[in-house]
């Protein structure tokens, strides 16, 4: 493993990555964390890497931006919640609070992050063990357990005994999407798999859930720049 650095404002860090499986050069750009890695065969000269980077730079600096930077979770952030957009003030109460497009969070400024994260995990938990409760009880199938991850390369899972898990990340989406994730992962407990079969039992539950899981597709990743332990 090693880095190069593109040069230009701002330069971007991109990890080598050599691999004896690689047959050819790979750029991948990830959507959680904005990283960017090089894949290329064992044996090839960094020489042609770095020309190829360079013939795919424009391509690159395309994605990042559509990406965005990544948002510390600080007084004065902009942090989605239930799809809306609120500002980080400090509060003066006891507990966290919104208002007028705004989400006052108690406490010294240092712990606004770790104070807003638990608030948030909270939220998650209420919201999904209701749509989960909800879903479970229309399909007639009861789910074992609910745990709240901070996953990044699923938003939900059921296990073969029942356990549900779900990214808290999901209440910062808009609330027809957490109920989406919600009830596909409940449809799991009648259909272990992606047939037509499993597909028919979430439109079941949920309705037609093709643009909650565009959403997730196409904006999901963005949830994934807030963070919480800068």
């Amino acid at each position: 493993m090693g880095q190069i650095t593109l040069p230009g404002n701002p330069a971007i860090t991109i990890t080598l990555r050599r691999s004896a499986q690689a047959r050819r050069l790979s750029l991948r750009l990830s959507q959680i964390d904005g990283k960017v890695t090089l894949t290329m065969p064992r044996r090839l000269p960094e020489r042609e890497a770095i020309g190829f980077l360079r013939e795919k730079e424009s391509w690159l600096r395309g994605h990042l931006d559509a990406r965005g930077a990544d948002v510390p979770i600080a007084i004065g952030a902009v942090i989605p919640v239930e799809g809306a957009l609120l500002t980080i003030a400090s509060g003066s109460g006891r507990g966290v609070g919104i208002g007028g497009g705004v989400i006052e969070v108690p406490g010294a400024p240092d712990r606004v992050a770790s104070r807003l994260q638990g608030w948030l995990r909270t939220l998650a938990r209420e919201r999904l063990a209701e749509a989960s409760d909800r879903h479970a009880a229309a399909l007639g199938r009861p789910y074992a357990r609910l745990t709240l991850r901070d996953t990044r390369s699923r938003w939900g899972s059921c296990t073969h005994d029942g356990g549900l898990m779900y990214s808290w990340r999901l209440i910062m989406a808009p609330p027809e999407v957490l109920d989406y994730v919600a009830a596909h992962e409940v449809a799991h407990l009648a259909e272990m798999n992606h047939s037509a079969a499993f597909w028919a039992v979430v439109e079941r539950l949920y309705g037609d859930w093709r643009a909650a899981r565009g959403w997730l597709r196409d904006e999901g990743g963005g949830l994934h720049r807030y963070r919480f332990d800068a």
